[in-house]
């Protein structure tokens, strides 16, 4: 996800919370697979200048009533792939997510913190999609990992740091 908001690391922070907390067993040290996030398209817009236009006018007074100033609306589409142990893809799944973030003096966000979340908002909503996927296809998903054995270490990786 490359925008404005957020910084090239939140997407694969989150995921990698999404697939520790919801989707895989974290006492379990063996790896059969991986899952992979890609970000397939993602829209990032700064909309609301009239109001913006209107609170300078208007010396700021809207404002204190709660009228914003602007909002950050992103829009994606995600997808996760299932991967086996030799790297062949067992499934895909994929998920969109819009998020639409106020920007105001007394309630909602800044506009330095705004775009970030509605991009991370609209990620967290794109997985939400994908989550239902993933446990329906769970139990073939599981055999066909556990048939395709576990991930060998590379030479001189210890079980631990896999």
């Amino acid at each position: 996800m490359n925008s404005d908001g957020s910084l090239p690391e939140d997407p694969f922070r989150l995921f990698e919370r999404e697939v520790s907390h919801n989707l895989v067993d974290p006492a379990d040290s063996t790896k059969f697979g991986y899952m992979k996030l890609t970000v397939t398209s993602a829209v990032s817009a700064r909309q609301g200048k009239g109001l913006q236009a209107f609170q300078m006018a208007t010396l700021m007074v809207p404002s204190l009533f709660g009228v914003p100033l602007e909002y950050y609306r992103t829009k994606l589409r995600a997808q996760v792939q299932v991967l086996n142990s030799r790297g062949e893809v067992l499934g895909t799944y994929s998920g969109s997510g819009t998020s639409t973030v106020n920007v105001a003096m007394y309630h909602g966000y800044s506009q330095t913190d705004a775009g970030r979340l509605a991009d991370i908002t609209a990620l967290r909503y794109a997985l939400n999609m994908i989550r239902p996927q993933l446990e329906l296809a769970s139990d073939s998903l599981r055999a066909k990992l556990l048939a395709s054995g576990p991930i060998e270490p590379l030479p001189g990786e210890t079980a631990s740091r896999r």
